[in-house]
């Protein structure tokens, strides 16, 4: 038996109905009547959402050090794939004069 899959809601659109929720102008079960998701569901949104509520005020260092790896590396690889391309053009035998 398999199970009926339901609609799913990108990050800003849960967002949008745990802020509503949290608004207190709406219960839980208007909610989930209004958008079609179980009152399980929101308050599953809700915790999430709290949980994660105080990693908007982190300090971003840590990602920038991470991009900046990234930058770092994608840099050597590009310099590398470069030379390579390089090299095999000037390998291409076919092209040459024997």
């Amino acid at each position: 038996m398999s199970r009926k899959k339901g609609k799913t809601y990108t990050s800003e659109q849960k967002a949008k109905i745990v802020l509503e929720l949290l608004k207190e102008e709406q219960t839980i079960g208007q909610l989930s009547t209004q958008y079609g998701v179980t009152s399980k569901t929101i308050g599953n949104w809700k915790k999430q959402f709290l949980d994660n509520a105080n990693k908007a005020f982190e300090d971003d260092k840590e990602s920038n050090r991470y991009i900046d790896a990234l930058a770092k590396t994608l840099g050597k690889t590009t310099v590398k794939m470069e030379w390579a391309v390089g090299k095999l053009k000037s390998l291409d035998l076919i092209n040459k004069k024997i």
